[in-house]
């Protein structure tokens, strides 16, 4: 799994178009081993991120859970410390 790629469901605030969109071109980018399409390529590049882009927002809006949303900053914080403790500072 590509470690960009965040998690979206369960926050508070919800995930915004720009995260959605941002995990969908790293999703697309794995997949097809292009950071940056060819132009012969570019139109069906953008395709499939927008069409990762609307199933991911489906996604994301049918799942349903009974844990209280997570907190972004928290979430952040706990990130960082998991990178000190893997690589140092």
């Amino acid at each position: 799994m590509c470690r960009n790629i965040k998690t979206l469901f369960n926050f508070e605030p919800p995930a915004t178009e720009l995260e959605i969109r941002d995990a969908s071109l790293q999703f697309v980018r794995k997949l097809s081993g292009f950071s940056v399409p060819s132009k012969a390529n570019e139109a069906a590049f953008e395709h499939a991120v927008e069409q990762v882009a609307i199933a991911a927002r489906a996604l994301v809006a049918s799942l349903v859970t009974t844990a209280a949303p997570k907190n972004r900053d928290h979430e952040a914080e706990k990130a960082r410390a998991r990178s000190v403790v893997r690589f140092g500072q």
